[in-house]
């Protein structure tokens, strides 16, 4: 957006002086150099007698220094310079003297030196620079870049600051998406810039809002199921210790308990882990408490991790998450492998098993609500953990494990 129009600039710029202006200005100069040594020798052919004074003349009207020496031309091969000045010269000699001639410009920096053949000799003739080429070529070109490096340092000293809040407003988003309460940010750049931020705040608001009135409501909710649900549960105690009503009122208590799990477990869901704030959390220790839970329950949990591996977390809700995949798995298996294994700006968590594991087809549909459901939990178990790990802008991917039965691999940014 910036280096691009410049340098188009200066290629037109100088395609154009280079092309015209320069091209027309060196021809001008070189036809007119030409044409003052072909009168020079014509006038020589005309007055031989008084060449001394023809000689000093054209030094004096012309600024030619001229000098006779006897012999013949000896024919060198011509050095090109940069620029059209040489051609130029070289043209208008053998349009204007059509003689034999040859050119030096790079024995001396001010004088071009060209020596033609005459009849009684060889002619030198020392002409000076500044009669075949303008200076203001100089000016030209360090105007041109001088211009072009001002400008251009302008124009990425503004485009800094605007890509500066752009980055921030993108920074700001990413750390919204994984949950972290971040507040206001403060509208600056362009005005495309500061509507964008305006807006984003707005988006905040109305969704920490939503987020409020979701819970109050799931709040409400849940403790309205919960009343008539305790009053089963009180139905059920009060209920005859009766022999042939004990297997019934024992069936019905458990429906009622895994009610109650799901009420639970919904609201659960449904409020997520929005009050907590990320924070460095050595991940290792909250996969060893996840592991020595699990083997508290009773499984034989194999924990992999290095000694210290520290992320930007809420911990509560990995250790949620985390524990919900172990007890899935432990539920369907004999054993249970936890390992922490990081790979350049990921980390990546595996919780494997030995169990019966899930077909293919099956894996993505057990992330929905109340689909996992047949897998022994409340159904919002895998459903609440994926939810977990993408607020931390992360993964989570089942696989086949090579326990034999199925992996979780869980996908962190480092």
């Amino acid at each position: 957006m910036i280096l691009l129009p410049l340098v188009l600039l200066q290629a037109v710029a100088l395609q154009i002086f280079y092309g015209s202006h320069l091209d027309i200005v060196s021809r001008r100069l070189s036809g007119s150099v030409a044409a003052d040594l072909a009168y020079t020798l014509d006038m020589l052919n005309l007055f031989p007698e008084d060449r001394a004074r023809i000689l000093r003349l054209a030094h004096q009207q012309f600024d030619l220094v001229l000098k006779m020496e006897p012999g013949t031309l000896a024919v060198t091969p011509r050095v090109n310079i940069l620029g059209p000045m040489d051609d130029d010269l070289a043209n208008a000699l053998e349009e204007r003297l059509r003689l034999p001639f040859t050119m030096d410009w790079t024995s001396d920096p001010q004088s071009v030196f060209v020596r033609a053949q005459l009849q009684d000799g060889v002619l030198d003739i020392e002409v000076p620079r500044k009669r075949l080429y303008t200076g203001t070529i100089y000016i030209f070109v360090l105007w041109l870049v001088g211009s072009a490096m001002l400008l251009f340092g302008i124009a990425a000293l503004f485009m800094r600051n605007q890509v500066r809040a752009i980055r921030r407003l993108a920074a700001a988003a990413e750390a919204f998406g994984r949950g972290q309460d971040i507040g206001m940010i403060k509208p600056e750049g362009a005005t495309e810039v500061r509507q964008a931020a305006t807006a984003f705040n707005r988006m905040q608001e109305r969704i920490r809002r939503f987020l409020a009135q979701r819970t109050e409501m799931l709040a409400g909710v849940s403790h309205d199921l919960r009343t008539p649900l305790t009053r089963l549960r009180l139905a059920l105690e009060m209920m005859p210790a009766r022999p042939e009503l004990q297997q019934d009122v024992a069936e019905m208590t458990a429906d009622v308990e895994e009610m109650e799990g799901m009420v639970s477990g919904y609201l659960a869901f449904a409020r997520g882990e929005g009050a907590e704030q990320a924070e460095p959390v050595n991940l290792s220790a909250v996969l060893e408490e996840v592991a020595a839970g699990a083997r508290r329950a009773g499984a034989a949990v194999e924990l992999d991790v290095p000694p210290a591996l520290t992320l930007s977390l809420r911990a509560n809700a990995v250790r949620r998450a985390l524990t919900n995949l172990v007890d899935n798995a432990r539920r369907h298996a004999h054993h249970v492998a936890l390992a922490a294994i990081p790979q350049g700006r990921m980390v990546f968590v595996t919780v494997d098993d030995d169990g019966p594991g899930i077909p293919p087809e099956r894996r993505e549909s057990v992330f929905r609500p109340f689909e996992s459901g047949a897998a022994g939990g409340t159904g919002l178990g895998l459903t609440i953990a994926r939810d977990i790990v993408r607020a931390h802008g992360g993964e989570i991917s089942l696989e086949d494990s090579p326990l034999g039965g199925l992996r979780a691999r869980v996908r962190l940014p480092a």
